[in-house]
């Protein structure tokens, strides 16, 4: 039996793409609002556009989805990948029209990208570098290259070692977090063209 990829349905906007880019490299994906399927899922992808509260806020809306996640993830170690604010959820609080709690699985918050520069434009929008970590170099799913960004809003991770990869836009930005069997992507893998297939091809392997 191929492995089932949950990919949580809570009203994320880039539901649909996300979908679609992982059918192009070829999995088995369940488009699920049912918690009983992600507890019994092989790995799990959780999508997120727009701001932090909102998303948050339809997670929690789906009944025992939290909890299914974090039970299957946490204690089962299936391999998770968080994109855009579905990375940003990892944290423990997001500063976005008041402070709102995350799921707390990788410990910062989320605040407003504030260049010191004035003709740094937000939102960061477009392709940009994703520059791996020293000690994230041989992780086997985040790899070195260019991907499409698009967010106000920036992980501030407690932790320098779980932050996996960064990216420059009038200062350093996290462009990726990794702890164990959970990954987070501030990029858009389903807007990134052959990188981003790549990554979700690598994603469908990954043995953590």
């Amino acid at each position: 039996m191929p492995e089932i990829v949950a990919l949580v349905d809570y009203g994320a906007g880039n539901l649909h793409s996300v979908h679609n880019a992982l059918k192009a490299v070829g999995a088995n994906v369940k488009v699920t609002a049912d918690a009983n399927v992600v507890r019994a899922a092989d790995r799990i992808v959780l999508p997120g556009v727009g701001a932090f509260r909102a998303c948050r806020d339809g997670l929690k809306k789906v009944p025992g989805m939290i909890e299914a996640m974090t039970e299957r993830v946490s204690v089962g170690g299936a391999p998770f990948l968080g994109i855009c604010v579905g990375m940003q959820l990892l944290a423990d609080r997001g500063l976005e029209f008041g402070s709102h709690k995350g799921l707390g699985w990788i410990p910062g918050e989320v605040r407003r990208i504030e260049p010191s520069d004035p003709r740094i434009k937000v939102p960061h929008m477009g392709w940009n570098d994703v520059a791996l970590l020293p000690h994230a170099r041989f992780h086997e799913v985040i790899e070195a290259g260019e991907a499409y960004f698009l967010h106000s809003y920036h992980f501030l991770a407690e932790n320098p070692a779980d932050v996996a990869a960064m990216t420059d836009h009038g200062e350093g930005l996290v462009a990726a977090v990794a702890r164990d069997n959970v990954l987070g992507v501030q990029f858009h893998p389903e807007k990134s063209q052959a990188y981003g297939l790549a990554l979700l091809e690598r994603f469908l392997a990954w043995r953590p």
